[in-house]
């Protein structure tokens, strides 16, 4: 079994990739750098979970890094503010989705908790993914923020996730919980969509 997983210095995510890798898949990581939109401090964070998931496990984590500050642009200049986080996660599930492809991975992993953010209602997980016709693992779906809490002091990933880093800017102060897809392909008709997802997946560089 081998995955590609979209992975992010929060809680989340590395739990969901030592989830996966516990069961014997290999996981490749993809992070997606919002540049501007996020601090320097990311990045390195992410090296240090990822030293962290390679000893506990005894597996390779390969580490991308891709560039989505200028997705990140393109949306804010067409999108509903409101919009701005399902376009983002539509965005970055084409790009793994593509990216796995090339690597010969066979679905993506997510570290999704149902109703833990807008972006994961169950009705925004729908539309974010709706077209996707590609595998995507959701570990942690059933869990409760406690729950994932718990399981990322027992591997050690949590104290490592909580040090200070700037997260996304970009995320707008009242994002939607009930997109409705024809909207959402709208607003993505506005984009060059495919020369986006072609041009990321270009820009991966493995750290």
């Amino acid at each position: 079994m081998n995955f590609v997983s979209l992975i992010s210095g929060g809680i989340d995510s590395p739990v969901a990739s030592y989830m996966m890798a516990e069961r014997g898949a290999d996981v490749t990581l993809v992070h997606m750098d919002n540049g501007i939109y996020s601090s320097g401090e990311e990045i390195d964070k992410i090296k240090r979970i990822v030293a962290h998931l390679k000893k506990i496990t005894k597996k390779d984590f390969p580490l991308y890094v891709l560039n989505h500050e200028v997705n990140q642009t393109a949306i804010k200049n067409i999108c509903k503010t409101s919009y701005q986080c399902i376009l983002c996660k539509r965005t970055m599930q084409y790009v793994a989705r593509e990216f796995a492809k090339q690597h010969n991975c066979s679905g993506i992993i997510m570290g999704d908790s149902l109703g833990q953010v807008a972006s994961q209602t169950l009705r925004n997980i729908m539309v974010e993914g709706a077209d996707l016709n590609f595998p995507v693992i959701r570990p942690l779906i059933g869990l409760d923020k406690a729950e994932i809490v718990r399981i990322a002091k027992q591997i050690g990933t949590y104290d490592l996730s909580i040090a200070p880093a700037t997260g996304c800017s970009i995320v707008p102060s009242k994002p939607i919980t009930e997109a409705k897809f024809k909207e959402v392909i709208e607003l993505q008709n506005k984009l060059d969509f495919d020369e986006m997802i072609k041009k990321c997946v270009a820009s991966a560089k493995l750290v």
